[in-house]
């Protein structure tokens, strides 16, 4: 046997033939060459099989299921056959940019105490690229280990097909995914690595995440909700008991994932569990003054956004949601414009509510 790579890529494959060796391209092409790529195939009904067979270069290794398990379990297999001190997360459509291993391979040299690092990320769709910004960035431009330590209380901030990882912290765990995670499988793997080192980003894009029709956050939003929320209430049971379920829901469907609030009994219940869980986390990150920060303005960000998106459904009108804002994020919003354009929707749509009723 040949000396053990670098770096093992973990994919797992299932029906990707149009895309997938697009992805592995991006792959061989890396300025890093040390590395091997496995991938599971998960009883493709497809010819992505075949065009993995094809593929000539030694450092793909190709194992084929004998059943279909779905992406977790094949993760798994995949992580068994691994060699490498670290383990890059890559899903088949995603494209990795030529320098990603390099600069994700210095980092974990660099910081022994980190376990794992991401990166920034380009969007894909439709053809077309563009950076992660704006509502539908999963963090800010400028991140740090205790920032992302925050976001790990009340959400996914990572994209797992960018993320690079220590084999000796993995095999910690008792397992590499949960299978009753299913669709939160990588925030629910990011929570259990915590434990043994801290988690960084690299803050500028070192992959392009294509966004898709056949993705699986596009097709599996009630499922991925449903086992986030379960990742959320193991925390959350010491905070709340019997009610970290229906808590973990309320962080993850309007703070994090930014939709409207029904009701003002809704807000209310909403920024009591901000509050609790807020404070949990700062008491266990003990984060330095920029870091506070930092965690602050992205505190902020997030709960403008489920601000905005709640005066512009017309619930709620814009007075009283600026009320409702906890007096330590700042009672302006940090949009202006943004936050007048909120309201005119929002008057129009409560107007046409109550002439339909």
């Amino acid at each position: 046997m040949t000396a053990s790579p670098a770096i093992s890529v973990v994919m797992a494959a299932y029906n990707g033939g149009a895309l997938i060796e697009e992805t592995i391209a991006s792959v061989l092409a890396q300025t890093f060459a040390d590395f091997e790529l496995v991938v599971v195939d998960d009883c493709s009904t497809d010819d992505t099989l075949a065009r993995l067979r094809a593929i000539a270069d030694p450092r793909v290794r190709v194992i084929e299921s004998a059943a279909n398990g779905g992406p977790v379990v094949a993760r798994n297999t995949a992580f068994t056959a691994v060699r490498g001190a670290y383990i890059v997360g890559l899903d088949q459509d995603d494209l990795c940019h030529p320098d990603r291993f390099a600069a994700q391979k210095a980092w974990l040299d660099n910081h022994p105490e980190c376990v794992l690092v991401a990166s920034a990320v380009d969007l894909i769709e439709q053809g077309v690229v563009r950076p992660e910004s704006g509502e539908r960035a999963r963090m800010p431009q400028a991140t740090s280990p205790a920032l992302l330590a925050w976001r790990l209380w009340f959400g996914n901030p990572l994209v797992w097909s960018s993320v690079m990882v220590r084999a000796e912290a993995v095999r910690r765990l008792d397992v590499f995914e949960r299978t009753d995670r299913l669709f939160a499988e990588d925030f629910d793997f990011y929570r259990r690595i915590a434990a043994h080192g801290t988690i960084a980003r690299i803050d500028r894009p070192l992959l392009t995440y294509r966004i898709h029709p056949g993705g699986a956050s596009q097709r599996y939003t009630a499922r991925m909700v449903e086992s986030a929320t379960a990742v959320l209430a193991e925390p959350y049971a010491a905070l709340f008991g019997d009610a970290a379920s229906g808590s973990a829901r309320l962080a993850l469907t309007h703070f994090t994932g930014g939709a409207a609030v029904p009701d003002l009994i809704t807000l209310h219940r909403l920024n009591l569990v901000l509050a609790r869980v807020h404070a949990r986390a700062m008491a266990a990150i003990a984060p330095s003054d920029d870091e506070h920060g930092a965690i602050m303005a992205e505190y902020a960000r997030l709960w403008w956004q489920m601000a905005d998106a709640t005066v512009r459904s017309g619930s709620l009108p814009r007075v009283v949601v600026s009320a409702c804002c906890p007096k330590e994020l700042g009672a302006r919003h940090p949009r202006p414009l943004r936050a007048a354009s909120s309201a005119l929707i929002g008057a129009a749509r409560a107007l046409r509510a109550r002439w339909c009723a």
